[in-house]
This record gives C-alpha cells, structure tokens and sequence, in this order.
C-alpha cells in the first residue's frame, strides 16, 4: 500500500511559478511510476506528467511542455512537479498518482492505483 499527500498549491499570478510536493509513504514508493494530473471543475481528470520509478523518463502533456518540470527523490519518497510561467487555464485541482512499473506510464487515471487528495492551484490573469 501507498499513500500519497500532496502539497504546494495556492494562489498565483500568470507567469509566476508554483512547485507541488507528494510525499509518500511504504516502502514500494521506488518501485511504482508517478504521475501528476489536472481536474478542472466540470472537466474529467486529465493527465499532466510522469516519470518511471527510477526517474529516467519523463513525459509531459503538449500544453505543459516546457514549462512544467516532473522528478522525483527516491530517497525522500517524494515527487515533485514545478510549475513555471503559470497560465489562468493550468488553474484546476492536481493530484499525484502512483501506478505499476513500466518502461512507458500510462495517461489514463485508470492505470494508476494509488492517489492522492488533490492541491488547489488558482492562476489569476
């Protein structure tokens, strides 16, 4: 079993930066792919980023690219998701999901299995 509980959200300017935290706790943290998604109100959960269980792939939705930084400390059972040149559209509840070890993560929720109850981020145009 893992838990996850996120961290880092809040109110923001367009253009600023927020940086989002998900501590998790068990031991298999290492072992699992990590993801971020996004929730909008009214909007289905929409994937954003993830990273392979040993941090040596990275994915990114086209709208985040280059702006929106996944890694992970395995040491610290951590992931993290920086968040650069804010957009009002990026504002929506995220939340980190842990799933199985694959060589490419999923973008479905579906195939995620552990989950996180969500930070607020708010961008103000």
């Amino acid at each position: 079993q893992v838990q996850l509980v996120e961290s880092g959200g809040g109110l923001v300017q367009a253009g600023g930066s927020l940086r989002l935290s998900c501590a998790g706790s068990g031991r298999t943290f290492s072992n699992l792919n990590m993801a971020w998604f996004l929730q909008a109100p009214g909007k289905e959960r929409e994937f954003v980023s993830a990273i392979t269980w040993n941090g040596a792939s990275t994915f990114y939705t086209d709208s985040v690219k280059g702006r929106f930084t996944i890694s992970r400390d395995n040491a610290k059972n951590t992931l993290y998701l920086q968040m650069n040149s804010l957009k009002p559209e990026d504002t929506a509840v995220y939340y980190c999901a842990a799933g199985a070890q694959r060589l490419r993560p999923g973008v479905s929720p579906r195939e995620y299995s552990y989950w996180g109850q969500g930070t607020q981020v708010t961008v103000s145009s």
